[in-house]
């Protein structure tokens, strides 16, 4: 279950049922769940706890130090969940301090040489596209999608189900259920994610009203979000209106002209 050239500290915690690969490292503080999978030349470090049925592909550097200036070299942690899948050259970095933690859920898919920075919480079931970016202390709500080569901002939150498409980047909170287009922008619903996640289709098109009055109306955010507020009452709705007007780096902006009719949403 180990390959003979893999070099895995005594003190590691490491279940029986893990199969490790040629030139994997496992440090000190590092403690793998049942059934996980590391490849070859994989480096897990830091103080990292693994859930269950992880694999983590060739190349993958997970648990390494933060690239923050404030770190000054202490052990900080990195806590991942059960059944995600880590591709090739994936890198997630650890904490930045004693006391804090970065946070990968469970059964997300983090592609080909995408990064997640110190301090980041990434939810379950996400998937991160190849060479996706999270900066530091970056939160990603359940079953986002972050398209190849997106970026987003430190300090930036990405709401559930909401989509990035591919190359696109944020420095403003990216609403539940909406889809990232280009700088700062929002293009619409991820009407397939909704369906998919199971939302009916009253609740599809109260939330397609909600953007309308949110984003499309004319009106300031402001006014826009006292208005619904007083209009939308399904939870899926308050999901929306409750992130929007707790955001504190201000929210994408839509894309289209004001007031124009709703351009065809990601189907």
């Amino acid at each position: 279950m180990i390959h003979p050239t893999a070099i895995i500290h005594p003190k590691a915690k490491v279940h029986s049922t893990v199969r490790v690969g040629p030139y994997a490292v496992i440090d000190e503080h590092v403690e793998l769940g049942p059934e996980c999978l590391v490849g070859p030349h994989v480096y897990l470090t830091g103080q990292t706890t693994i859930g269950e049925r992880n694999r983590f592909f060739c190349g993958c550097v997970i648990g390494e130090a933060p690239q923050d200036l404030k770190y000054k070299g202490e052990l900080t942690k990195l806590r991942i969940g059960d059944g995600n899948t880590f591709r090739e050259n994936v890198t997630v970095n650890r904490s930045t301090a004693p006391g804090s933690e970065t946070v990968v859920g469970s059964n997300s898919l983090l592609m080909a040489s995408c990064h997640v920075a110190h301090d980041c919480h990434v939810g379950s079931h996400v998937i991160l596209a190849n060479g996706s970016l999270l900066g530091g202390h970056v939160s990603v709500a359940d079953r986002a999608l972050i398209s190849g080569n997106a970026v987003v901002h430190q300090f930036v939150q990405v709401g559930t189900l909401a989509m990035m498409q591919g190359g696109s980047a944020i420095s403003k909170d990216l609403p539940p259920f909406t889809v990232a287009r280009g700088e700062n922008g929002i293009c619409g619903l991820n009407t397939v994610g909704l369906r998919r996640a199971g939302f009916s289709a009253e609740e599809r098109l109260e939330l397609k009203r909600v953007y309308r009055t949110l984003f499309r109306n004319g009106l300031t955010l402001r006014v826009a979000l006292e208005k619904a507020l007083k209009e939308f009452k399904s939870e899926p709705a308050r999901m929306m209106l409750d992130f929007v007007s707790g955001s504190k780096r201000g929210i994408c902006a839509d894309t289209s002209k004001r007031g124009a009719e709703p351009e065809p949403e990601a189907d």
